[in-house]
C-alpha cells in the first residue's frame, strides 16, 4: 500500500498506513445481512496475459462514466502501484459482468497540478464520479475541481486531513487500526496503557488516535514516549520501563524496522511480551515482525486476508504477475460504482447512497464512508507467531445495528 507519510513510498500493506472473495460484485449490506442483489458471479480466468495499457484510455463501454486518476506515468513504486490499481480496476469491471459503466483512465503525473488537469479533462468528458488519486495533495486538488461540479470523489490517500463531505477516502487509515486494537484490548480487560511511538508524521497521527481511543474505552495512559525513527532507542526504552508500572498494554506502532529495534531495546530494559501485551498497527503485517522473538504474541489490526488471496489468484491469471497490495482499493472502488449504478438509479452517487450506514462488502471486508469523508472498516485482530500472523479475533462481517 502507498503511504502519504513516506517520500519514497513502498509497496506492501506493511509499508502503508495500512477480498469479494471469488465473486466480482461488491455487495451492498442491508441491516444485519448482506444483500447480494443478484450480482454474485464466478469469474472466468483469461488464458493469456493482457498487454500493458496506455496511460490515458477508457475501459468498458457503459453510458455512466467514472474517472480513474492515478500516477501511471511516474517511476518507482508509485508507478508500479498505479499500474496494479489500473489493472485491478479493469479486472473488477470484467468480473462484475453486465455493468453500464465506462472508466475514463487519466494519469496525474503524481502531482497536484497534473491531478487538477486530469480531473478537469475527465469531467469535460462526462465523468459523474472520480476514483483516485493516490496521494494527499492530488486528492485535495481533484476535490477542489470536483466540488465545483458537485461530483463526488473516492480517493486512495492515507492522509485523513484531505477527507471532507463529498471527498471520501477508501484507503486503510491508521486511525482505524488503532481503534480496533484498543477496542479489542479493552474487551480483554486491559485498562492501563503505555506507548513508545516514533517521532514521525505517521507517529503523530497514531499518537493522537491512541490517546482518543484509550480515553473512549475508559483506559489510562501511564507513560508515553516518542523516539527518533532511526536513532538509538536504549535511553527512551529505559524511560518507558521506569514508567510502565503495572500497565496491561504497550502500544508500539511503526514500520517493521522501527518496531523490531524498539522491541529489542525494550527487552534490554526488562520489558517483554510476557510482562505486558504488545500491540501495534497494520504495519506489523511484515515477515520481520514475525521473526522477531521479542514481539511474539503481539496483537495488531489487519483486514481478513482471504479476499486478497482470491484477488491475487485471479489477477495473476490475467496479468501474469501478482498485484501490489493497493490493487484491492481500486478493485473495490470500481465494484462499488458498478453496484450503485445497477441498484440505486438516479441517486447512485448521492451522499446518501455513498454514506449508507450499513456499508458495503469488498475484497478487504466490510467498510463504510462517514459523512466527513473518512471510512470505517471491519478489521481482524492478528497475533504475531513465528510462522506468520494468526487470527485472534475475526473481522466482523457486518456493522452492528445502530452503529
Amino acid at each position: 500500500m502507498i503511504s502519504d507519510f513516506n517520500s519514497a513510498p513502498p509497496t506492501g500493506r506493511r509499508a502503508a498506513l495500512r477480498a469479494l472473495t471469488s465473486t466480482a460484485a461488491l455487495a451492498l449490506v442491508a441491516g444485519c445481512a448482506g444483500l447480494d442483489l443478484g450480482l454474485q458471479q464466478t469469474p472466468q480466468a483469461p488464458q493469456q496475459a493482457a498487454a500493458p495499457p496506455s496511460q490515458n484510455t477508457t475501459i468498458g463501454g457503459g453510458t455512466v462514466k467514472a474517472a480513474l486518476i492515478l500516477p501511471l506515468g511516474t517511476g518507482g513504486n508509485a508507478g508500479q502501484a498505479a499500474q496494479a490499481m489500473r489493472n485491478a480496476a479493469e479486472l473488477s469491471l470484467e468480473e462484475f459482468g453486465v455493468a453500464n459503466v465506462q472508466l475514463i483512465v487519466k494519469d496525474d503525473g503524481g502531482n497536484a497540478q497534473g491531478a487538477r488537469a486530469a480531473a478537469e479533462a475527465a469531467l469535460s468528458e462526462g465523468a459523474e464520479i472520480i476514483l483516485g488519486p493516490l496521494f494527499a495533495q492530488s486528492v485535495q486538488a481533484v476535490g477542489q475541481v470536483a466540488r465545483q461540479r458537485n461530483v463526488p470523489v473516492i480517493g486512495f490517500s492515507t492522509d485523513s486531513s484531505v477527507a471532507a463531505r463529498g471527498i471520501y477516502l477508501l484507503s486503510f487509515l491508521p486511525e482505524t487500526d488503532v481503534d480496533r486494537v484498543v477496542d479489542f484490548a479493552a474487551s480483554r480487560g486491559k485498562k492501563s496503557y503505555a506507548a513508545l511511538i516514533p517521532q514521525t508524521a505517521y507517529g503523530n497521527v497514531v499518537d493522537a488516535a491512541f490517546r482518543t481511543a484509550v480515553a473512549r474505552v475508559g483506559g489510562q495512559i501511564v507513560v508515553s514516549e516518542r523516539a527518533p525513527g532511526d536513532g538509538d532507542l536504549g535511553e527512551v526504552a529505559k524511560r518507558v520501563a521506569l514508567g510502565v508500572g503495572h500497565a496491561d498494554v504497550l502500544f508500539l506502532p511503526g514500520d517493521a524496522e522501527f518496531v523490531v529495534r524498539a522491541g529489542q531495546a525494550l527487552a534490554g530494559a526488562g520489558i517483554n511480551g510476557k510482562r505486558v501485551q504488545f500491540v501495534g498497527t497494520g504495519l506489523w503485517d511484515d515477515q520481520r515482525i514475525s521473526q522477531e522473538a521479542t514481539l511474539q504474541g503481539g496483537w495488531f489490526a489487519s483486514p481478513d486476508r482471504s479476499g486478497f488471496r482470491g484477488l491475487t489468484s485471479r489477477y495473476r491469471a490475467k496479468y501474469n504477475s501478482d498485484p501490489l497490495r493497493a490493487a484491492s482499493l481500486s478493485y473495490d472502488a470500481v465494484s462499488l460504482v458498478a453496484a450503485l449504478v445497477k441498484t440505486q438509479g438516479a441517486a447512485k452517487f448521492s451522499d446518501g447512497s455513498l454514506t449508507n450506514t450499513s456499508g458495503f462488502t469488498g475484497v478487504d471486508g466490510v467498510f463504510r464512508f462517514r459523512a466527513d469523508g473518512l471510512n470505517e472498516r471491519g478489521l481482524a485482530v492478528m497475533r504475531v507467531t513465528p510462522t506468520g500472523p494468526m487470527v485472534t479475533a475475526p473481522a466482523p462481517k457486518t456493522f452492528g445495528s445502530g452503529t
